[in-house]
């Protein structure tokens, strides 16, 4: 495997940022030089903007000698695509994201590399006195909340844009859809350290903010997906057999007091309601269960091998010669 060459990768998703890019890249470059001296990588991925945004970063690059490179997406393909790509291109030893928009501080990166430096695989930012409305701070602790207590991952600010990671992270975490904000949850899964430090935030200079509401539901979506997808894929029986058997032990125990009712008392008048009840549970039951079934037969035929993460390696040279 060819050894990285580079420090630092830092990969900036930009979506009508116009403004915000030169003023982010004189500031990425004077903080990266004194960390790296000339080993670092600028990597900006243009998410299909419909301003000047391709243009700004066209002027950096003519002007970075060597340091900066960019891609431009055909059309807007969202944040997960922009840094899915920005973590296959990336050569460096630790990779860094940071936002567009300058609210998080480019001064802060030398914290992430400390955090690192000190065992962490991962290290995400935590917003302090965040300066954004209460329509998005209070939802974002919810969903904070929410997901730490689902998934186990301990975080204040999984959202937060500004992250640090050592190179063997970004190359096994895959990211798609909207799971780039869950990219610590896929990381802790997979056994990789995570932590966390606290940052400073700055109220947005130029242009407005990109994401509505609508990411919060979103969210949520993506969370029963991770859950899913972490817990269940290579084991779907044990997701859908347990809701199989909960609803086929109500349908089995309604229909053994509607049985009772007509033995003993010889009339279910007013009890039908309940009847079909339990005959639909049965069926949704058994249903749930063969849905299984088949997940776990899907499971079996598709998995080549058990998914790992692999952490370290010794072999023995004078084993490898036997070999040859």
């Amino acid at each position: 495997m060819k050894k990285n060459k580079l420090k630092i990768s830092v990969v900036i998703p930009v979506y009508n940022e116009a403004e915000s890019v030169p003023e982010l890249y004189t500031r990425l470059k004077t903080v990266l030089a004194k960390l790296s001296g000339k080993q670092y990588e600028l990597i900006f991925i243009d998410d299909g903007s419909n301003d000047s945004s391709f243009e700004e970063i066209q002027k950096v690059y003519k002007s970075a000698r060597g340091h900066v490179r960019a891609f431009r997406f055909k059309r807007n393909f969202g944040k997960a695509a922009a840094l899915s790509k920005g973590f296959e291109e990336a050569r460096g030893d630790i990779v860094i994201t940071i936002d567009s928009d300058l609210q998080d501080l480019p001064e802060e990166i030398p914290k992430f590399i400390e955090k690192l430096n000190e065992g962490y695989d991962l290290v995400s930012g935590w917003k302090q006195k965040r300066k954004d409305p209460l329509n998005k701070t209070l939802p974002s602790k919810l969903f904070n909340l929410v997901t730490g207590m689902l998934t186990g991952t301990r975080l204040h600010d999984l959202n937060c844009g500004m992250k640090a990671y050592r190179s063997s992270v970004v190359k096994d975490v895959r990211v798609y859809g909207e799971l780039h904000r869950y990219i610590p949850v896929l990381a802790k899964f997979k056994g990789y350290k995570i932590a966390e430090v606290r940052i400073k935030h700055a109220p947005r200079k130029y242009g407005k903010s990109k994401y509505g509401m609508g990411r919060f539901l979103k969210g949520f979506f993506d969370l029963l997906t991770v859950l899913f997808l972490n817990s269940y894929l290579k084991r779907p029986m044990h997701l859908f057999g347990l809701f199989g058997i909960v609803t086929l032990t109500g349908g089995v125990g309604i229909n053994a007091y509607i049985t009772y009712l007509r033995l003993m008392k010889g009339d279910i008048a007013g009890r039908y309601p309940l009847l079909f009840l339990g005959v639909l549970l049965m069926i949704v039951g058994v249903q749930f269960i063969t849905t299984g079934l088949l997940g776990e037969m899907l499971a079996n035929m598709n998995s080549s091998r058990e998914e790992y993460s692999l952490g370290e390696e010794l072999e023995s040279d004078a084993l490898l010669e036997k070999k040859e």
